[in-house]
C-alpha cells in the first residue's frame, strides 16, 4: 500500500476528510505536522498539504508555512517525480513556495489574491466565501498525476471554502501555462461553460481557473475540496495510479525571465487624505511574521497598521468625520487612528492590491449606502514598519524583501513611505 503524507501546520484543518479520500481508493494515509524531522518524509510515497488557515492566513494565505523548512524536502521529493498535492490552504502554500507552476528555480510566478463576486459589474462581495461549484478538467488524462481516471472536458460537482483563492498570473505565463497543459480544471456551469463572470467563476480567478500544475505534471495546486466529496475521489485514484506506475513526469519547460520586485516611491496626493490605523490589543499577524523572519536570522522588529488614501470633493472635517464614524474604514471598538512612525531610523513598505477589490467594496458601500457622495476615490494597503538595533540594516531590509513574506509581487504592489 502507498503510503500518502498528510502535511499539516498550525491552522490546518482538514486531516480527516484528506484520509477519508485517501482510504477510499487504496492509499494509506499518515498524519505528519510541521516540526516533525523533515528528513523522514522521503520514507513517503506522495504528499498532500491539506486545507485550513496555516497560521492564521497572517501577512497572507499560505506564506509563513511556504517558509517552513519541510517545504525545502517536499521540493527535493517531488523532483524525484513524486507526487503532491496542495488543496486550498494547501494550494496556496505550493504557490507561495514556487512549487507551482515550478519555473525559474522556484521564483513566485502566480498569486493567490482575495476572492472578488463580481455581476454586473456590481460587487457583490470580497473575502472568505463556501459553496458548490461545477469543475471541467480540460487537460490530456496523462498529463498530470491526478487527472489520469478523468476523461477530458469532463465534469464534477465540488465545494470550496476559501478568502484567497483568485489565481493571478501574467499573460505571457498564462499562454505558457495553457500551451503546456498546466491549467488542469476550470470552473464552469452545469453545460461545462466557462463563464468568467460570479456565480460560475466563485472568486475572479483568471481564465475561471480552479487548479494548475508544475511542469512535470506531479504537483497540483487546487482550491476547491475534492476531498469533501466521493465526487473527486478520482483525483486521489489517479494519484494512486501515477505512483503505481513509478511517477512517470511530463517533460515539457517555461522560457520566462524570473520576475522582479519593482518597489516606488509613495508620494501622496496633495489633496488625498490618509487614515492609519492600528490596533489596540497586540497585533498577532506582526508577531508571526516577526517570528518568522528572525527564525530565517532576518535581525528586525516589525509592525503593521491599515493605511487608507481618501480623496473626497472638497477637503472637509464633516465628511471625513463621516466617513469615519460609518466604521466601514476600521472598527473603533478594536482599532484606532495614528499616524505613520517618523520618529527612528525604520524602513515602512506600503502593499497594496493591483486589483484593489477591497477598497472598491468599501467605496461603493460609502456612497450608496451612508449616501456620502463626496468621496472621490479610496484605496487601501497594509503598511508594514520595519526597525532595528544594528546601525546600518540595508542588508537585513534586502534579506526580507527576498522571503516575499510582505508581498506576492503577481499580485501586489509594494511602495517605499520616506521620512
Amino acid at each position: 500500500m502507498k503510503n500518502i503524507a498528510i502535511v499539516q501546520f498550525p491552522g490546518s484543518n482538514t486531516e480527516r476528510e484528506t484520509s477519508m479520500a485517501c482510504k477510499r481508493v487504496g492509499l494509506n494515509p499518515i498524519d505528519f505536522l510541521w516540526n516533525e524531522k523533515k528528513a523522514s518524509l522521503s520514507d513517503f510515497d506522495g504528499y498532500i498539504i491539506i486545507g485550513g488557515f496555516s497560521y492564521e492566513d497572517r501577512s497572507r494565505a499560505g506564506i509563513l508555512a511556504a517558509l517552513d523548512p519541510i517545504i525545502e524536502m517536499i521540493k527535493l521529493e517531488s523532483e524525484k517525480g513524486k507526487p503532491v498535492l496542495g488543496i486550498c490552504n494547501g494550494a496556496q502554500i505550493l504557490v507561495e513556495s514556487g512549487l507551482v507552476p515550478g519555473i525559474n528555480n522556484y521564483n513566485i510566478s502566480i498569486a493567490l489574491s482575495k476572492n472578488k463576486r463580481i455581476f454586473n459589474n456590481e460587487v457583490l462581495g470580497v473575502g472568505y466565501y463556501n459553496n458548490w461549484s461545477n469543475l471541467k478538467m480540460i487537460v490530456d488524462s496523462k498529463r498530470s498525476a491526478f487527472t489520469r481516471h478523468f476523461k477530458k472536458n469532463e465534469l464534477f460537482n465540488a465545494p470550496f471554502a476559501h478568502g484567497e483563492g483568485r489565481f493571478i498570473i501574467n499573460n505571457d505565463l498564462l499562454k505558457k501555462m495553457i500551451e503546456n497543459q498546466q491549467v488542469l480544471f476550470q470552473y464552469c456551469n452545469n453545460d461545462g461553460d466557462t463563464i468568467n463572470e460570479f456565480p460560475t467563476n466563485p472568486n475572479g480567478s483568471v481564465f475561471n481557473i480552479s487548479a494548475v500544475s508544475n511542469l512535470n505534471g506531479n504537483i497540483m495546486a487546487m482550491m476547491p475540496h475534492p476531498e469533501r466529496t466521493i465526487n473527486g475521489d478520482k483525483i486521489f485514484s489517479s494519484m494512486k495510479e501515477f505512483i503505481e506506475k513509478k511517477n512517470p513526469v511530463f517533460s515539457t519547460d517555461i522560457n520566462l525571465k524570473p520576475n522582479s520586485l519593482k518597489i516606488k516611491k509613495y508620494i501622496k496626493p496633495k489633496k488625498h487624505l490618509e487614515l492609519i490605523i492600528s490596533t489596540i490589543i497586540t497585533d498577532n499577524e506582526s508577531v508571526s511574521v516577526q517570528k518568522k523572519l528572525n527564525q530565517l536570522n532576518c535581525n528586525i522588529s516589525i509592525s503593521k497598521q491599515i493605511h487608507w488614501e481618501i480623496q473626497i470633493e472638497k477637503q472637509s472635517e464633516s465628511i471625513l468625520s463621516e466617513i469615519i464614524e460609518s466604521g466601514e474604514l476600521f472598527n473603533s471598538n478594536k482599532e484606532f487612528l495614528t499616524k505613520v512612525n517618523n520618529k527612528e531610523k525604520n524602513y515602512k513598505f506600503l502593499i497594496r492590491e493591483k486589483d484593489d477589490i477591497y477598497a472598491r467594496l468599501k467605496f461603493e458601500s460609502l456612497k450608496n449606502r451612508f449616501e456620502i457622495n463626496e468621496i472621490l476615490s479610496l484605496k487601501h494597503g497594509v503598511l508594514w514598519t520595519i526597525s532595528s538595533k544594528l546601525t546600518n540594516f540595508e542588508s537585513e531590509i534586502q534579506k526580507v524583501l527576498d522571503t516575499n513574506i510582505l508581498l506576492n509581487p503577481l499580485g501586489q504592489e509594494c511602495y517605499e513611505i520616506t521620512n
